[in-house]
C-alpha cells in the first residue's frame, strides 16, 4: 500500500464541521482518492458516492477537463483582484451562466460558497429597496426547516433549530413561514405531493401581520435539501411567486443544491416554471472542486443600482476571491463538461428508474416515508425511542462499511448521486441499502 493511503497519526488539531468529532477520531473515515462515481478510502476500499460529495460533485470526480483547466490557469494567472480590476474568465463565465439561467436573470455576483451567496442576496434585497426609495422594507422571511448556510443572515432566515439555538438573537426583523412537510397526507409520494400547496397562503398572513411595506424579501429552497428532502407541493411555489409579486416583495430561490441539473433542468426555477427575482448558487458551479458561488439577479435589480456619478462604487459589497481566476476556470470547464455530456438534463432521463429503485425500499423495516424528485431521494426512518438520529447514523456507518456513501439528517437518509450515475450504480446503491435496512438497524 502506498504512503498516500496511510492515515495521519494525529487527528486532534482539525475541529471538523458538522461532525461527531469524538466518534470520528476513534474510527476515522478518510478518503484519499476519487474517480467518477467512486471514492478510495485510506485502507484501499472503493466507496460508491451516493451523495455527490455534499450535493456538489454533479459531474463525478476528477473529471479531466476540469482538472486540466485548473492546472493551466494556475500556471498562467493565479490571482487577480476583483475590486476595480478584472480578468477575462470572470466575464466569460458570467455570460455562460446567464445563458443557462431562467430568462431575465441577466447579471451575476460572485461569492465563495452557498452561505456567502445567501448573505449577498439578502444584502442585495435590502439595498435594492433603499435605492428604490423604500427603506421601510427591512424584513426578511424564511421558512421553518429551511437551510441557507451557516452565516448570520443564513441561519436567521433558516429554520433548522440545531443550527440556530447556540447563536443568540441573530438578525432582527425576520419571520418564518411554516414548512410544507405533511407526513400524514403525503407519505411515499413520487414527485410533487398533492397536499400542502395551500400552505403558501401563510405568507399572506405574515405579510399582513407586518404590513407589506416592511417586507423586503422571501427566501426559500425550491426543494428543501439539508432538512431531509422536502418536495414542494403542487402549486406551492407558484403561489409564493403570486403573493410576492402582489406586494412588491423580492423572491429569492436558494438553489445551492438544486442548481446545475439536480432536478433535470439547469435550475429548479425552470423545472417548476417559477421565476424568482434572485437565485443563489454554489456547489455544482465548479463541481465541488474549488469554492465558488454566485447570485443571479434580474436586470431590474441590477439597473436600480446603476445611478449617480460613474466613478462611484454602486454597491459596497464583495469578496477578496470574487471571481477568482482558478475558480472561474474550473467553473467554465464544469459547464463545458455538463454541456458535452448532457448532464443538466440527465436527471430527467433517469428519474423514473431512480424513483422505482428508491420506492422499492418501502417494505423495509422502520421505513416510514420515501420522497423523491429528479436525482434526489429521501428515506425517512422511524426514530429509536429516546435516541433520535441514532438509527440513521447507524445506517450511515453500515453503508460506509459496505462501500456506499449516504448522507443523514436527523433520522432521514438523503441521496443525491453524481449526475453521471448509470442504472447499474443505482441497482448497487439500493441493493446495499436494502441489505442494511433489512437488518433492522
Amino acid at each position: 500500500m502506498s504512503n498516500r493511503l496511510n492515515a495521519p497519526n494525529d487527528l486532534r488539531a482539525f475541529w471538523m464541521p458538522f461532525t461527531a468529532n469524538r466518534q470520528f477520531k476513534k474510527e476515522p473515515r478518510l478518503f484519499v482518492g476519487a474517480k467518477d462515481m467512486y471514492y478510495t478510502t485510506h485502507d484501499g476500499r472503493q466507496v460508491l458516492d451516493g451523495t455527490a460529495g455534499l450535493w456538489c460533485v454533479n459531474a463525478g470526480h476528477c473529471r479531466p477537463k476540469i482538472t486540466e483547466a485548473i492546472r493551466e490557469q494556475a500556471g498562467e494567472l493565479d490571482y487577480a483582484p476583483a475590486f476595480q480590476l478584472g480578468h477575462p474568465k470572470a466575464f466569460e463565465l458570467a455570460n455562460r451562466l446567464v445563458d443557462i439561467a431562467p430568462e431575465g436573470l441577466n447579471h451575476v455576483l460572485y461569492t465563495n460558497s452557498g452561505s456567502e451567496s445567501v448573505e449577498t442576496a439578502l444584502k442585495v434585497a435590502l439595498a435594492y429597496h433603499r435605492v428604490k426609495g423604500n427603506g421601510s422594507r427591512f424584513r426578511l422571511i424564511g421558512r421553518e426547516r429551511g437551510y441557507h448556510g451557516v452565516n448570520f443572515g443564513g441561519i436567521s432566515v433558516g429554520g433548522i433549530v440545531t443550527n440556530r439555538k447556540m447563536f443568540g438573537t441573530l438578525l432582527t426583523g425576520v419571520d418564518h413561514m411554516p414548512h410544507t412537510h405533511q407526513p400524514g397526507k403525503n407519505n411515499f409520494t413520487r414527485g410533487e405531493p398533492e397536499h400542502g400547496g395551500d400552505i403558501a397562503t401563510e405568507l399572506e398572513r405574515i405579510v399582513t401581520l407586518h404590513d407589506a411595506s416592511t417586507v423586503a424579501a422571501v427566501i426559500v429552497e425550491p426543494v428543501a435539501g439539508s432538512t431531509g428532502v422536502l418536495i414542494p407541493p403542487k402549486g406551492y411555489l407558484q403561489k409564493l411567486r403570486e403573493i410576492c409579486t402582489k406586494h412588491g416583495i423580492l423572491l429569492i430561490f436558494d438553489e445551492v443544491i438544486t442548481g446545475f441539473g439536480r432536478l433535470g433542468a439547469p435550475f429548479a426555477a425552470q423545472y417548476y416554471d417559477v421565476k424568482p427575482d434572485m437565485i443563489t448558487a454554489a456547489k455544482g458551479l465548479t463541481n465541488g472542486v474549488i469554492p465558488m458561488g454566485a447570485v443571479f439577479v434580474t436586470s431590474e435589480i441590477h439597473d436600480a443600482f446603476m445611478n449617480g456619478p460613474e466613478h462611484m462604487i454602486e454597491f459596497f459589497h464583495g469578496y477578496t476571491y470574487s471571481g477568482n481566476p482558478i475558480a472561474s476556470a474550473a467553473a467554465l470547464a464544469t459547464l463545458n463538461t455538463y454541456k458535452e455530456e448532457g448532464l443538466l438534463t440527465r436527471a430527467a432521463e433517469l428519474s423514473d428508474y431512480w424513483a422505482d429503485a428508491l420506492h422499492s425500499l418501502k417494505d423495509c423495516p422502520n421505513v416510514i416515508d420515501i420522497r423523491n424528485t429528479g436525482l434526489i431521494g429521501a428515506i425517512e426512518l422511524d426514530p429509536i425511542a429516546g435516541e433520535p438520529t441514532k438509527r440513521a447514523f447507524t445506517a450511515f456507518l453500515k453503508a460506509y462499511e459496505s462501500g456506499l456513501l449516504i448522507r443523514t439528517t436527523g433520522d432521514i437518509i438523503a441521496l443525491s448521486p453524481p449526475l453521471i450515475i448509470e442504472k447499474h450504480h443505482i441497482d448497487d446503491l439500493f441493493g446495499k441499502l436494502r441489505t442494511i435496512l433489512q437488518n433492522n438497524i
